[in-house]
């Protein structure tokens, strides 16, 4: 048996030692009252909102209510339903983009 561990079950807590870094009582600034803290969304926010709805809700809608339009522009069927869910696709995906380099 070596030292170390003869000394550490010789002790009353068997060489346990709790060391917290603080006790607590400092996170709690005040009540919470419900109200948010900062300015909101603020513009970026709003664009994010802007762009969901518009790639969830508009693009879809239009692709819904007129189905015959892109024949209308000469596009084949296949053609117009590979390439207009790429449009939401791609807007959301430079939202994301850009929102990431806006955050940091």
């Amino acid at each position: 048996m070596s030292p170390d561990s003869s000394d550490a079950a010789d002790s009353e807590d068997g060489g346990y030692v709790h060391r917290p870094e603080g006790d607590g009582s400092s996170v709690d600034d005040g009540p919470y009252t419900g109200e948010a803290e900062g300015e909101g969304f603020g513009t970026q926010g709003w664009l994010l909102v802007a762009g969901v709805v518009v790639c969830f809700l508009v693009i879809p809608g239009v692709i819904y209510l007129f189905p015959t339009a892109p024949a209308r522009l000469g596009w084949t069927f296949f053609a117009t339903f590979l390439a207009l869910p790429l449009v939401p696709a791609v807007l959301l995906g430079l939202l994301a983009v850009w929102s990431m380099q806006a955050a940091s």
